[in-house]
């Protein structure tokens, strides 16, 4: 399993993380669950919708050299408007992205997912 971390302290601890990589990963994103243990990456991406979701959840839109756009908590049953520098996003429940130091400006490191991405 693949692992993110927030390369500016305090909050760089290791992460657990999915990768949606592929449309059809894409697509399913995180429908039909009932939560999210770590986070899930969605690459290339640069909205989300939270259309048939069963949770809150929090959005980082990165760009391509891994910087956070903007963080959001989306509520069930709403489209996000797309980020146009954005290149990936990584989801996670509500609340997480505080938690782990996730903010504007703060750079992601993804480690283990058949290479390294920083």
């Amino acid at each position: 399993m693949a692992t993110m971390k927030v390369s500016a302290p305090p909050q760089n601890l290791p992460v657990p993380l999915e990768i949606a990589d592929s449309p059809r990963a894409r697509r399913r994103g995180l429908l039909g669950r009932a939560g999210v243990s770590g986070a899930l990456l969605l690459t290339p991406a640069r909205g989300v919708h939270t259309l048939g979701m069963r949770f809150a959840f929090d959005v980082a839109y990165l760009d391509r050299e891994w910087r956070v756009l903007s963080v959001r908590t989306m509520r069930p049953g709403r489209v996000g408007l797309p980020r146009w520098r954005a290149r990936h996003v990584i989801e996670a429940e509500a609340g997480a992205m505080a938690r782990w130091g996730v903010r504007r400006g703060a750079r992601i490191v993804v480690d283990g997912a058949g290479r390294s991405a920083e």
